[in-house]
C-alpha cells in the first residue's frame, strides 16, 4: 500500500503541471441535505477532473526511452482526456483506447490534444486492446493499477485536510478504486478520526463486489456512467478500501443523475453523474451516522454537456 509520504512527493512533482482546487463550504448543499457541506471542486482541475493528477505523477516519472515511445492508456472518458493533455504538454505521444459508450465530448478532447483514439466496442474490449498495445512498446498508464498514479489522485485529499475546516465523514466515487484509495490514504493519515465512504453506480459495481469475493473479480457493467465502469477493481486499490474505507454504497444511474441536477441548482456547479452519485450517498450516510455530520464532497469531475444531461434526464423521467 501506499503510504502520505508518497502522497506528499506526487504532490511536489506535480505542483505547478495541476490546479490547486477550490475546497469551499457549500451553503445550498447544506440547506439540501440538513448537514453542513464542504466541497472540494476537482471539476475544476486540469482536463475537468481529478484524473490530471494520477496522469501527471505517472508521467513525470517516464525515462527518457519511454517518452521517446509514447504511452497507452484505456479510459472511459477522463483518464483518456487526461493523458492526451498532459502528455501533449509533456511533449509524450499519446494513444487512447476508448469504449464506444465514452462521452463524445472526451473522445473530441482526446483527438484535439493530439492523442491517437481508438475505440472499442465494451470497456472489456478497451482493456483487451490496450494489452496488445503494450507488446508493441508502448508505456501503459492504467488509470487506478499502477501506485505512483494513486498517489497523484491522493493529493485531492492531500489538499482536503489541509483546507476543510471541521468533517467527519467525506464521501468519494469510487471506478476502479484509485481516487479513493489516495484520498483514504492521504485523509487518514492527516484527519485519522476522519470516516472516508465510496460510492458506486449498480451497473458498475466493481468494488462492492471485490470487497464480497475478498479480492477483484470481473463484472458486469450496464451503468450509463462509463467514468465509474471499471471492469474489476485492482488488488492495489481494493487493499486500500478494504483497510481504509468505512463502506462501500450504491445508488441508482437516476440518482446520479438527480445529483447532477441537484449539484447544478443547490451548488451552482456543473458536474457529471460520477459526481452526481455523492448526493444519493450522502443522504444514506447521515441515516447511518446521524445529523451530526460535517460532510465532504469530493466533487470528482464535470465532462458531461447539456446535451449529455438532458438525454439522461429524459431517459429517467428527471426534471
Amino acid at each position: 500500500m501506499i503510504t502520505v509520504a508518497d502522497v506528499e512527493a506526487a504532490a511536489e512533482r506535480i505542483a505547478g503541471h495541476v490546479v490547486r482546487t477550490p475546497t469551499v463550504p457549500s451553503p445550498g448543499l447544506s440547506d439540501l441535505l440538513g448537514a453542513p457541506v464542504t466541497t472540494k471542486l476537482e471539476l475544476l482541475q486540469r482536463t475537468g477532473s481529478f484524473k490530471a493528477r494520477g496522469a501527471t505523477s505517472r508521467l513525470l516519472t517516464l525515462d527518457e526511452s519511454e517518452r521517446a515511445a509514447g504511452v497507452v492508456a484505456v479510459s472511459g472518458g477522463n483518464h483518456g482526456i487526461a493523458i492526451a493533455v498532459m502528455a501533449g504538454a509533456l511533449g509524450i505521444e499519446a494513444t487512447v483506447v476508448m469504449p464506444r459508450s465514452a462521452p463524445t465530448r472526451a473522445v473530441e478532447t482526446a483527438e484535439g490534444a493530439g492523442a491517437s483514439v481508438i475505440l472499442a466496442d465494451t470497456m472489456d474490449g478497451a482493456f483487451a486492446l490496450v494489452e496488445e498495445l503494450r507488446t508493441k512498446g508502448l508505456t501503459l498508464v492504467h488509470p487506478f493499477d499502477d501506485p505512483v498514479v494513486v498517489a497523484g489522485q491522493g493529493t485531492v485529499g492531500l489538499e482536503f485536510a489541509e483546507d476543510a475546516g471541521e468533517l467527519t465523514d467525506v464521501v468519494v466515487s469510487i471506478g476502479g478504486g484509485g481516487l479513493i484509495a489516495g484520498v483514504a490514504t492521504a485523509l487518514r493519515a492527516r484527519r485519522p478520526g476522519l470516516r472516508v465512504w465510496g460510492v458506486e453506480t449498480e451497473g458498475a459495481l466493481a468494488m462492492t463486489e471485490a470487497l464480497a469475493a475478498e479480492g477483484p473479480v470481473p463484472v458486469e457493467l450496464s451503468s450509463i456512467v462509463s467514468t465509474l465502469s471499471a471492469p474489476s477493481a485492482s488488488q492495489l486499490t481494493y487493499e486500500h478500501v478494504r483497510a481504509l474505507v468505512e463502506d462501500v454504497l450504491t445508488v441508482s444511474d437516476a440518482d446520479a443523475v438527480q445529483g447532477v441536477l441537484d449539484l447544478a441548482e443547490h451548488a451552482k456547479v456543473w458536474a457529471e453523474p460520477a459526481a452526481g452519485c455523492l448526493l444519493p450517498a450522502a443522504r444514506q450516510i447521515l441515516q447511518l451516522v446521524g445529523p451530526d455530520a460535517r460532510l465532504g464532497l469530493v466533487v470528482c469531475g464535470g465532462n458531461a454537456t447539456t446535451a449529455d444531461v438532458s438525454t439522461w434526464a429524459a431517459r429517467f423521467g428527471l426534471r
